[in-house]
């Protein structure tokens, strides 16, 4: 699973916007993205999928959600 996918699937399940930390959390917890280098998904990287992928993700406040 790709990391837009990890987040979509996540912010689907969750039913609301969610901050970038939860959403590495969320992630990172089920297993669903894995970095290349074997480390853990930071909440910096969610923030820069995001805005690469307007089309599936909203800023809300200072949440991400789906578009």
């Amino acid at each position: 699973m790709t990391l837009h996918e990890a987040m979509a699937y996540v912010l689907g399940e969750a039913g609301r916007p969610m901050t970038r930390q939860e959403l590495a959390d969320a992630i990172n917890e089920q297993g669903l993205y894995q970095r290349g280098d074997g480390n853990p998904l930071p909440a910096s990287q969610i923030g820069a999928r995001a805005k690469n992928y307007p089309q599936l993700f909203v800023k809300v406040g200072s949440k991400i959600g789906l578009a």
